[in-house]
């Protein structure tokens, strides 16, 4: 049997009859562009996320760029964020024209360093952009004080986190902006791209809901020079029905990390091999089950070989990328970010996967470490 990856037809095929329905509606309407599925989407999501603001735009690349641009980043400012994430968290940065300051993380948790942070601190700096990684919230509560005491902006990148909470309060609404992806991969996934900026402050939301639309505050009147950076009103439907799906799908993906813990541990792998730590007062929702396992590539091909799907969430730390190199970095300046680079393996955790599945992962992995003991 083969345990793929990732499996989207099982979230699919459910609400099929609903998510067509929703496609004709909009199709029917001929109203594609903003409009009034796109507004309800929008009120929809900000409760759903307990903020006051919620904006759709066109990735989640977007809505960082958005953000960062609405708080005031542009060319000679600072912005400090991790090393060890995807590369629209830097690149976003680059684009204003500022610098992007890239810092260590914390080993268990694969976010943000805090006390990096605070080091990386210089006059320049304009704004932070925490990573909420895998699914986990970054410990915004002790980011925030730095941020303020420096007079920078905090813009969440929670692209990989929603529903994910801190001390109760979900992440998005914990800094100045938060920034969600509905990249198909992702929790709450659309049919293409999506992503979605969100704000408690009104002003905020004003600004970033005139920058989606090339800056306009009204008809071919430009305010400021923006982007087009729209939500589809198509993918406004489509995740207007999935939405209704997130909770559940939610709890299956933390049943499931439930699961490969005892699976792990009545294995005798529980040592051997680092599996995600939840923090307290963190609830995790596991857009990424990582690993720690010596010999990683080795472990990864072995496991393809039976059949069984993983991924690696990032080979190279943003620090080492060849675009940056400007930037000064060297190997071996952030090495907690460049271990977890080597180590790291994505394991499957989406909904719908089968606990028969998750015993054949950790038989797989259990027979990998045995092989590795015995060379």
């Amino acid at each position: 049997m083969k345990v793929p990856f990732l499996d989207l037809h099982g979230q699919y095929d459910p609400i099929r009859a609903e998510v067509l329905e929703a496609v004709t509606r909009v199709c029917d309407s001929q109203r594609f562009i903003l409009g009034p599925e796109l507004e309800a989407f929008e009120l929809e999501i900000a409760e759903r996320l307990e903020v006051g603001w919620a904006i759709g735009v066109s990735s989640g690349t977007d809505a960082l760029l958005a953000a960062l641009l609405a708080v005031g980043v542009g060319r000679g400012d600072d912005v400090i964020t991790s090393t060890y994430s995807f590369f629209a968290s830097a690149s976003s940065i680059v684009r204003l024209g500022a610098r992007p300051v890239l810092v260590d993380i914390d080993p268990t948790t694969f976010n943000l360093d805090a006390e990096a942070v605070r080091r990386a601190i210089t006059p320049a700096t304009k704004a932070i952009v925490p990573v909420h990684l895998f699914g986990q919230s970054a410990d915004v509560d002790a980011i925030l004080p730095i941020a303020r005491a420096a007079g920078a902006a905090v813009v969440e990148d929670a692209c990989q986190a929603i529903g994910a909470r801190l001390g109760g309060r979900q992440v998005g609404g914990l800094g100045d902006a938060g920034c969600f992806s509905f990249y198909p991969t992702k929790n709450l996934g659309a049919f293409g791209d999506g992503g979605l900026v969100v704000t408690n402050d009104e002003g905020l939301a004003a600004t970033v809901r005139r920058l989606r639309h090339h800056g306009q505050t009204e008809p071919y009147l430009h305010t400021s020079v923006g982007g087009n950076f729209r939500l589809d009103a198509l993918q406004a439907a489509i995740l207007r029905v999935r939405a209704r799906q997130l909770d559940a799908w939610t709890t299956s993906r933390r049943e499931n990390a439930r699961r490969y813990r005892d699976l792990f541990a009545a294995a005798g792998l529980a040592g051997q091999i680092a599996l995600p730590e939840e923090r307290p007062g963190r609830d995790h929702v596991f857009n990424q089950f990582v690993i720690r396992v010596p010999d990683r590539d080795r472990v990864q091909q072995q496991l393809e070989a039976r059949g069984i799907g993983t991924a690696i969430y990032y080979p190279r730390p943003l620090h080492l990328q060849p675009c940056f190199a400007d930037l000064g970095y060297r190997a071996g300046d952030l090495p907690q970010a460049e271990r977890a680079a080597a180590e790291t393996l994505a394991l499957p955790v989406f909904p719908g996967l089968t606990e028969s599945q998750q015993v054949q992962v950790v038989e797989g992995l259990k027979l990998c470490v045995q092989q590795t003991q015995s060379v």
